[in-house]
């Protein structure tokens, strides 16, 4: 599937502020074999001090970007053209859980994938009992079940389990509050799944990217309808590796789900953070466009 993107970020402050450095991630990641980037620009207003692009350890885009002059709004345009390949889902090889732990054990890269890097807590996904209670009673019900296979029953345990309330959480919610809450967005399934998959002893990460909405029959396309996401990437095996599941729509990524950032939870790829001076408060609104490319 070939994609149009555009993504509008707006920051407003009550007060003017007088200095600003923020870190962005924001741009479509290249994945041989999973996704092509074939253009993508991120322009910002006003114009910044100084600006540096690089990648970081987990291979993401980094914008380092710095403003001196005060101001009393920033604006974030992306815009891309990306080419979504169907994700490979057929492999029936991945290990039992005992297997799973060995195949751990063999595993001697620490490089950027190496699943080492998303087994032990996070900052944004530590040790939970709640979670891990709920993880073992669902393994305890699929005791003959591979290691995708208790993925993807997690995954839909918690989307029975958790509603969808735009209202009930904010960015900064702990994972605790959203678990006893049974309520949040998708950074909030997705980081109760991560502390759920942990707990059996299952790599787990965070994915930010971009999600294409498609409405109703008979009805039109809202522009900037579509939304900023997140969902999570878990590693089964040598032969499955690593599949990536949408725990908020309960079901495994495919050509709808564009990859910005991967991670170990929304700490490692927030699409903006930094610091600022200023005396008042501030608002960030977001709008995204995908928009299906037809085939010539």
């Amino acid at each position: 599937m070939l994609y149009d993107v555009a993504l509008r970020i707006t920051q407003q402050y009550d007060q003017p502020i007088t200095s600003s450095r923020q870190i962005l991630r924001l741009m479509p990641l290249p994945l041989a074999g999973e996704q092509q980037v074939i253009a993508a620009s991120l322009t910002i207003e006003p114009q910044t001090t100084d600006r540096s692009d690089s990648v970081d350890f987990f291979g993401n885009t980094v914008v380092d970007v710095g403003f001196a002059q005060t101001l009393e709004q920033i604006v974030y345009r992306l815009s891309a053209r990306v080419r979504r390949e169907t994700p490979a889902h057929s492999l029936p090889l991945s290990p039992m859980l005992d297997g799973l732990a060995q195949e751990l054990a063999n595993v001697r890269s620490l490089g950027p994938d190496a699943p080492h890097h998303f087994l032990p807590p996070s900052i944004r996904a530590p040790h939970v009992a709640a979670i891990e209670d709920f993880a073992l009673s669902v393994k305890n019900a699929m005791p003959h079940a591979n290691t995708l296979a208790l993925v993807q029953g997690i995954g839909s345990a918690l989307h029975a389990e958790l509603q969808f309330d735009a209202d009930a959480t904010t960015v900064d919610t702990p994972v605790t509050e959203a678990f006893e809450a049974r309520r949040g967005v998708c950074q909030d399934f997705s980081h109760i799944m991560i502390v759920a998959l942990r707990a059996l002893g299952i790599p787990a990460g965070y994915v930010s990217g971009f999600l294409r909405t498609i409405p109703p029959p008979g009805q039109e396309r809202l522009q900037g309808a579509d939304a900023m996401h997140a969902w999570v990437m878990a590693w089964c095996g040598f032969e499955t590796g690593w599949i990536e599941y949408d725990p908020t729509n309960d079901m495994l990524v495919a050509t709808d789900h564009i990859v910005v950032a991967r991670g170990r939870d929304y700490a490692d790829v927030a699409p903006v953070k930094g610091s600022l001076r200023t005396s008042g408060m501030q608002d960030a609104t977001h709008a995204v466009d995908i928009i299906e490319v037809p085939a010539r």
